[in-house]
C-alpha cells in the first residue's frame, strides 16, 4: 500500500515537468493517491499537456488564486472529479522583475502589492476555498524559500515569502481545529521556470552545492516532491505550523 493509498489531492503550479510541483503530483500518483491539477489563462493549455506526462494523466481545472469567482467556483469544478480533499498542495508565487533582482529601494507599492497577494495571501485564500472540501481533515503544504534571511536578488519576493510563512502560522492555528495540518517545504535554489524569472537568480544558485553538506543538485526536484509527499500522508498526524527544510543542509549552516 502506497503512502497515499486513497488520498484526493489538489495541487497547484504545474508548468513543466521541471517543477517541483510536477515531481509531487508523479510520487503522489505512485503513492496511490488521486490528483487533480489547477492552472488558468494561456497556462491552461501548457498543464494540459504536462498533465498526460504523469504516471496518469490528471484533470486540470481553471483557478485563478487572485480571482474570487475562481475561489468561490472551486469546490464545484473539484466535485466534477472527486467528492472531496485530504490534501492542497500550494505552489504559486511570482513578483513582478521591477521589485526583484536588487530593485529593493525603487519598487513600488503597486507592484509589491502584486508579489503579496499572489505568493503570500494566496494560501489562505486556497486553504479558505478548499475547505469546504476537507471534510475529513487533511493536510496543506506550500513551497518557500527560506525567508529568515535577506538573500540576494530575491528583494520583495523575500518579503512576500515572510509573509507567507506568518500565514502558514495563522492557518495552523484556525484549521488545526478541523484537522487540517498546514506547512511548508523550504526548498534549496532549483532551477524551475519561476527561478529563472528572477533576475541575477544565478548569484544564488551558483554557491549553493558548496554550502551543503549533503550536496544540492539545482535540477533535482525529487527531493522537495518527496517531502512534500511525506507531508500529505498521515505519518505526520501531529506536525502543523512547521518548515521542513529540504536543502542539503544549507539552513544549519553558518556563514
Amino acid at each position: 500500500m502506497g503512502l497515499l493509498e486513497g488520498k484526493k489531492l489538489l495541487i497547484t503550479g504545474v508548468l513543466t515537468d521541471a517543477s517541483i510541483a510536477f515531481a509531487a503530483a508523479r510520487l503522489a500518483q505512485e503513492q496511490g493517491a488521486e490528483v487533480v491539477l489547477s492552472s488558468f489563462g494561456r497556462q491552461m493549455k501548457i498543464t494540459q499537456l504536462i498533465a498526460k506526462r504523469l504516471p496518469k494523466e490528471a484533470p486540470v481545472i481553471e483557478l485563478d488564486v487572485t480571482d474570487a469567482d475562481d475561489l468561490a467556483a472551486l469546490p464545484d469544478r473539484v466535485r466534477e472529479h472527486m467528492d472531496r480533499l485530504d490534501g492542497v498542495v500550494h505552489s504559486i508565487g511570482f513578483a513582478p522583475q521591477s521589485v526583484m533582482g536588487g530593485n529593493f529601494l525603487s519598487g513600488e507599492w503597486a507592484d509589491v502589492a502584486v508579489a503579496m497577494e499572489v505568493s503570500a495571501y494566496s494560501l489562505k485564500s486556497l486553504a479558505v476555498a478548499a475547505k469546504p472540501l476537507m471534510t475529513e481533515g487533511g493536510a496543506i503544504v506550500g513551497l518557500t524559500f527560506d525567508a529568515k534571511f535577506a538573500w540576494p536578488v530575491y528583494d520583495w519576493m523575500g518579503v512576500a515569502k515572510a509573509a507567507f510563512e506568518a500565514t502558514n502560522r495563522y492557518l495552523a492555528r484556525d484549521l488545526g481545529p478541523d484537522g487540517i495540518r498546514c506547512n511548508l517545504v523550504s526548498a534549496g535554489p532549483i532551477r524551475t521556470t519561476a527561478a529563472k524569472s528572477i533576475p541575477g537568480f544565478a548569484t544564488m544558485e551558483d554557491a549553493w552545492p558548496k554550502r551543503a553538506p549533503l550536496g544540492w543538485d539545482q535540477t533535482d526536484t525529487e527531493p522537495a516532491g518527496r517531502a512534500i509527499v511525506a507531508l500529505l500522508s498521515d505519518w505526520f498526524p501531529a506536525t502543523t505550523g512547521e518548515i521542513v527544510h529540504v536543502d542539503g543542509g544549507v539552513h544549519a549552516m553558518g556563514q
